[in-house]
């Protein structure tokens, strides 16, 4: 199964191959916005490893806005914040183009398409990049699903395999629980593929070895970091000291946490963390 990098890789050729724009670049998810991993058509290495909050420059607007933004004249554009005019034009880049991938309603990346000459936005199709970013979109679910699934299957497979094993005393318990969180928390700030799959294999051995009462519903899918959020809430932390240890807003932290209260049919968090742990989800 293809990782979540190879899968944008992919997309990030397709859009170059298309000759729709010379310069092609984007990136996933990070604590605060997206972090650019891949490029093509680029003459300086200055966009790579490129960190884009929320509401910064026009990858960033495309992130708050959840829909693609295009300004073709970026320089003196007035509609975005400059925070990253270094690396950018240092590309030569004069129209830009910036399309959110969004699954099961989060901002999982941003796909970008860059022109050097100085065109009108009216001659510039977003048509390709559109198209791709929806590829790439249905993807990423189904990737999400795939993996899902295995994560069901290691988890049973793991309950059976401890279920003779003596019970945990609470001391030992709370210990395995803010271990898992802690984990969790590692994983989000790590960007190699094969480490935080590493990573998602250790998380699973510990949540397995608490037994779970009920088999998750499908259409039950919690992201990766509502997972991270209700982990430290699962140990008592308070939201600003959430959003403190994975390095959040206290409100993108609330968004998270809100989300995966409705998710799990819950109306307070004691009840999502129940919940989490009925289904497997939590240790």
């Amino acid at each position: 199964m293809k990782s979540e990098y190879e899968l944008l890789d992919l997309a990030v050729s397709e859009l170059s191959s298309s000759g729709a724009f010379p310069l092609v670049f984007g990136g996933l998810s990070s604590s605060n916005g997206i972090h650019v991993s891949t490029l093509r058509g680029h003459r300086t290495p200055n966009l790579v490893g490129l960190n884009v909050e929320v509401n910064r420059g026009l990858g960033g607007r495309s992130i708050s806005d959840r829909q693609p933004r295009i300004t073709n004249n970026y320089r003196t554009s007035r509609v975005i914040t400059h925070d990253y005019d270094r690396q950018v034009l240092s590309e030569g880049v004069s129209t830009l183009l910036a399309v959110p991938v969004i699954v099961d309603n989060q901002v999982r990346g941003v796909i970008y398409g860059g022109q050097r000459n100085d065109v009108s936005v009216g001659n510039v199709s977003i048509e390709p990049a559109v198209r791709i970013a929806a590829k790439l979109q249905r993807a990423l679910a189904a990737r999400d699903d795939a993996e899902r699934v295995r994560l069901q299957v290691a988890s049973h497979q793991q309950r059976r395999a401890v279920q003779d094993a003596p019970e945990l005393d609470p001391a030992q318990l709370e210990q395995l629980r803010t271990s898992y969180a802690e984990l969790r928390s590692i994983a989000a700030a790590v960007e190699n593929p094969e480490i935080v799959g590493r990573l998602r294999v250790l998380e699973q051995r510990i949540a397995g070895l608490v037994s779970t009462e009920a088999v998750c519903p499908a259409e039950v899918r919690l992201s990766p970091r509502e997972l991270d959020v209700l982990g430290y809430v699962a140990v008592g932390l308070r939201n600003a000291e959430v959003a403190r240890e994975l390095g959040l807003t206290e409100s993108t932290v609330k968004s998270y946490l809100g989300a995966a209260m409705q998710k799990l049919g819950q109306r307070s968090r004691h009840g999502a963390v129940v919940e989490a742990r009925r289904f497997g989800f939590l240790p």
